[in-house]
């Protein structure tokens, strides 16, 4: 194995671990814990392993992160969905093939990324435009049922009710 090789061997694994131990919200704070490590490395490179490792930036009750992929964390909770919904929900449409939700220009692909990270039971997963998602139910689930469960979680409180 080469030294190079080696070395961003030695980074990327040093980056795992500090993303799985640690609350890093930017390049810069990666960079910066590894330069307390003694590993040196530049803005170009870290933004090539945060890449190749597959980390996420998430948003959560905390402010933003990187996480691991297939990291729980990566799972919305349905106080994130409710946010995200409240947010950015601005109408819904049944039609025969799932759900139309309406969102400002720009936040669709956040929204139904929380829609199908959350896992609600009675979504099958989601298409989005700039501004508008489908939503398709699994096998049997009519767009009424859809809307019934995202107004469900959008009316939650805090406390699960």
């Amino acid at each position: 194995m080469s030294g190079q090789v080696r070395s961003r061997t030695r980074r990327q694994e040093a980056i795992v671990e500090l993303v799985s131990t640690q609350r890093l919200s930017s390049q810069q704070e990666i960079r910066t814990r590894l330069a307390a490590r003694g590993i040196v490395a530049t803005q170009p490179t870290i933004s090539r392993d945060v890449e190749e490792l597959g980390l996420a930036r998430v948003h959560d009750a905390e402010g933003v992160r990187y996480v691991l992929p297939g990291s729980p964390s990566l799972v919305p909770a349905t106080g994130v969905l409710r946010r995200l919904l409240n947010d950015f929900a601005l109408a819904f449409t049944p039609t025969d093939v799932g759900l139309i939700v309406r969102t400002p220009p720009g936040a669709a692909n956040v929204l139904a990324e929380g829609i199908d990270r959350t896992g609600l039971p009675t979504i099958a997963g989601t298409i989005a435009g700039d501004n508008t998602i489908l939503v398709l139910g699994h096998s049997g689930v009519d767009a009424s049922a859809i809307e019934t469960t995202l107004t469900d979680v959008m009316e939650a409180t805090a406390d699960g009710r």
